[in-house]
């Protein structure tokens, strides 16, 4: 079945469609990662936007049952230079086809991918449809300059009741603004005691859980449009251990006084370059973010940055000067992506440690 992709500016691409029949509107972002494309449309943090992969053949391994991110795809649509009919590998169940009909996703193949990558970097991230060749592209179009992209991501994506995922370790409170499974199964891995709560979770809710640390996660959208976060960790600051990834790391820089931008065009996929200011080593990293946090504005806070991204300089990580307290931007799980951040989780769970160790000194 021929399919179009229209953008909002006018652009227009005709390929094959696969997945479900039906239109969708969302923003259309790119993703640099050479594997992984079951991860990638099962990432929560893509929520609402329809993402094209850069890479030119997708679907040769199939889907399985192991690697999702979570249980329902929040993706809009998948844009593919080509799909794989005939997948080859052990672990297959589906096709990518056959799973995107499953979970009713629009997708579109046989476009110019390295086209629409250009258009993407040179103007920035745009709205798109994929549709039928059939619809009326004027009235595509009409439709998708009216249309406001939304801003309740997070409240779609976060768990909506608190659950337990027990072990004999250090109890660890996550709050689920767009939680990859990937952080779970880190924590997990180590026998941490998790309780995983909703993105509206109080500090005295937290609290009366009385664990050891607070993780942050991943999630979509604009941090400025979750206050609940900001204000949860405003509270949290200083009482309890804190490890922000993401998202986690933008509300965690807003809390502290800090302010959050836009990018242009911002950083996907898993081979994204990251420089540890202490050791100038250097990480490559999973990214799936649009937002960033403006370093300028990091100077009137006790915010100490310790990583860049090299690619274009960006704040990727922070550490609090009073409280123990640090974020990432970039993704130490990786799923997908390369493990060189792993021991991210190891220093949280050391941090936690040493707290407990502190004796308060009496005057």
């Amino acid at each position: 079945m021929k399919a179009q992709l229209i953008l909002e500016d006018g652009t227009i691409f005709i390929g094959e469609g696969f997945g479900s029949h039906n239109d969708s509107i969302g923003e259309v972002v790119f993703n640099t990662g050479m594997t992984g494309y079951q991860e990638i449309l099962s990432d929560p943090s893509y929520c609402g936007q329809i993402v094209m992969l850069t890479y030119p053949l997708i679907g040769n391994y199939g889907i399985n049952r192991d690697d999702f991110e979570s249980i329902t795809p929040a993706v809009k649509g998948f844009i593919v230079k080509e799909v794989c009919d005939y997948p080859s590998n052990w672990r297959s169940e589906f096709t990518v086809d056959e799973y995107f009909k499953m979970k009713n996703i629009p997708g579109i193949a046989g476009i110019d991918t390295r086209k629409l990558t250009r258009i993407i970097r040179q103007y920035g991230t745009l709205k798109g449809a994929i549709c039928s060749i059939e619809t009326d592209g004027d009235e595509v179009l009409r439709k998708l300059r009216q249309t406001r992209l939304p801003i309740d991501q997070v409240r779609s994506v976060s768990t909506k009741n608190s659950y337990p995922s027990p072990g004999r370790g250090k109890r660890i409170v996550v709050v689920d603004f767009g939680m990859k499974h990937g952080i779970l199964r880190e924590l997990n891995n180590r026998g941490c005691d998790v309780i995983v709560v909703p993105y509206h979770t109080t500090a005295d809710e937290i609290l009366k859980l009385r664990p050891d640390g607070v993780m942050l996660t991943n999630g979509p959208g604009d941090p400025k449009d979750v206050p609940e976060g900001i204000q949860m960790i405003k509270e949290i600051l200083g009482r309890l251990p804190l490890f922000g990834i993401c998202l986690g790391h933008q509300l965690f820089a807003l809390a502290c006084g800090a302010d959050t931008m836009r990018m242009k065009f911002g950083h996907r996929g898993s081979n994204h370059p990251v420089k540890d200011l202490a050791t100038g080593k250097i990480a490559i990293t999973s990214q799936n973010h649009g937002y960033t946090v403006d370093a300028i504005s990091i100077k009137n806070t006790r915010l100490e940055v310790t990583h860049i991204a090299i690619n274009d300089g960006t704040v990727e990580g922070l550490r609090h000067l009073d409280y123990p307290a640090f974020t990432v931007q970039y993704h130490p799980e990786a799923s997908p992506g390369p493990e060189d951040a792993n021991r991210l989780f190891d220093q949280f769970l050391a941090m936690i440690e040493a707290q407990k160790q502190e004796v308060p000194t009496h005057a």
